[in-house]
């Protein structure tokens, strides 16, 4: 068996929320060792939960992937199993320190000088607040890879706004465009894709930088602007407007270049929307030869003879009523009965699957998409897994979400040499910790 991708790459995580966290770990999954240093004083919302001790209440009304703990109740360590930590916080280590003072900022100092990668994502100004600059960290280590993450940049006139992945949408344009043509904008359910198109992109600038130094031997500051980042969401409408100043309008689940049908149509249900037990199947006939296929995969119904939908053009001209056609036609089958029906007859179809039915998919379980793995306070349990399977160099759980200062015996002592005094006195100042300090809410 292969060494790990990224065997012996060590990376610093100053990241916080979805965006950083979830790049940082696509390169913890390949191999590289990602340490997070963690303040006992300071609370990072949304990246170990809404709060470090939330209350019963509280946990009654939150959304599943910020509040969801086991039973709804908070438990001691509530930041070490809240949804968002686990699911971004895998193959991490986490060691605490005060970067607010002097000899935290020197503990970051000498982590630097043995580290390859220091990745953020903060708010433009918050690492130049602590003194973290690109030109300090060359001081320290001078091929140092440096990668930040904003949400507008680091200059311009949004460079200042505060955002999260919903916000980048709005801003954009994303959620107008995502909408149904018969609805508000203010209607659209966020989504936070933005994040992860950030993650992705992010992790790949890591590996390109770090080939580039082993060629050259020079680091680099990469800048990655999530809102720049996300604009291939919506290419298509970019472009039709610098080209032909259309502006495109929320097209639903229709095809971006007209082609007929496409969308999103009801399969027979146990319950409804309500109960979440409404099934639904994605269906994309991509030209008119897929036309009579499409027809007799559904029965046959009368109105598939009818001349006035044999072409695209056609189809398109009378789209409302055809897409009734056919909800009503789906709606007498089970959705995977229809998408193997479709398939076989050469039509892109799936069905659109509630989070808890992706566990039942013969597809992702084909796949080894869910993977078992432990989480203190939550047990053992499947989740997603790793994005990639290799041949030679297996990419898995090697370790489970990082607990609150898991590593700080070996960040401390192994990777930065610290001996006993310095130790001490560093567990006196409340450096070195496992739970946050009482006097964080």
């Amino acid at each position: 068996m292969m060494d790990k991708p990224l065997k012996g790459v060590r990376v610093i995580d100053l990241c916080v929320v979805w965006a950083g966290p979830f790049a940082t770990m696509l390169l913890a999954d390949l191999g590289a060792e990602v340490i997070k240093p963690e303040n006992p004083f300071v609370f990072q919302p949304m990246t170990r939960g809404a709060m470090a001790r939330p209350p019963a209440a509280f946990l009654q009304a939150a959304v599943a992937w910020n509040g969801g703990l086991p039973g709804n109740v908070p438990g001691e360590r509530p930041w070490n199993y809240n949804p968002t930590f686990v699911s971004l916080y895998r193959n991490k280590k986490s060691f605490t320190v005060d970067l607010r003072q002097p000899e935290g900022m020197d503990i970051l100092r000498r982590l630097v000088a043995v580290s390859d990668v220091v990745y953020e994502n903060n708010a433009t100004g918050t690492v130049e607040k602590l003194g973290i600059t690109y030109e300090w960290l060359r001081s320290i280590r001078e091929d140092i890879v440096f990668v930040r993450v904003p949400a507008y940049g680091s200059t311009g006139p949004y460079h200042d706004a505060r955002a999260l992945g919903v916000h980048l949408e709005a801003v954009m344009g994303h959620t107008l465009l995502r909408g149904y043509e018969d609805a508000d904008a203010s209607t659209t359910t966020a989504i936070y894709s933005g994040d992860y198109l950030a993650g992705a992109q992010g992790a790949f600038a890591v590996m390109a930088a770090l080939r580039y130094r082993e060629r050259t031997g020079k680091g680099q500051l990469i800048e990655v602007a999530q809102a720049e980042n996300a604009s291939p969401m919506f290419t298509q409408a970019i472009m039709d407007y610098s080209m032909n100043r259309r502006v495109q309008t929320a097209l639903g689940n229709r095809d971006v270049h007209g082609r007929y049908p496409c969308g999103v149509y009801p399969a027979k249900s146990p319950g409804t929307a309500l109960a979440q037990e409404d099934h639904w199947v994605a269906i994309h006939v991509e030209d008119d030869a897929g036309w009579a296929p499409f027809v007799e995969a559904l029965g046959s119904p009368a109105w598939g003879a009818d001349p006035r939908f044999a072409t695209n053009a056609g189809r398109e001209a009378q789209c409302r009523e055809l897409d009734a056609l056919i909800a009503a036609a789906t709606a007498e089958h089970e959705d995977y009965a229809l998408m193997t029906k479709l398939q076989a007859a050469g039509i892109a179809a799936a069905p659109v699957l509630e989070a808890s039915r992706l566990f039942d998919d013969p597809h992702l379980r084909a796949r080894d998409f869910f993977r078992m793995q432990t989480v203190e306070g939550a047990g053992t349990k499947e989740y997603v897994g790793p994005l990639w399977k290799f041949p030679e160099s297996p990419v898995e759980y090697y370790q489970g979400p990082a607990t609150f200062g898991e590593h700080n015996e070996y960040v401390y002592r192994e990777v930065l040499d610290v001996g006993d005094e310095e130790y001490a006195a560093l567990v006196t100042a409340g450096h070195v910790a496992r739970g946050y300090d009482p006097s964080v809410p």
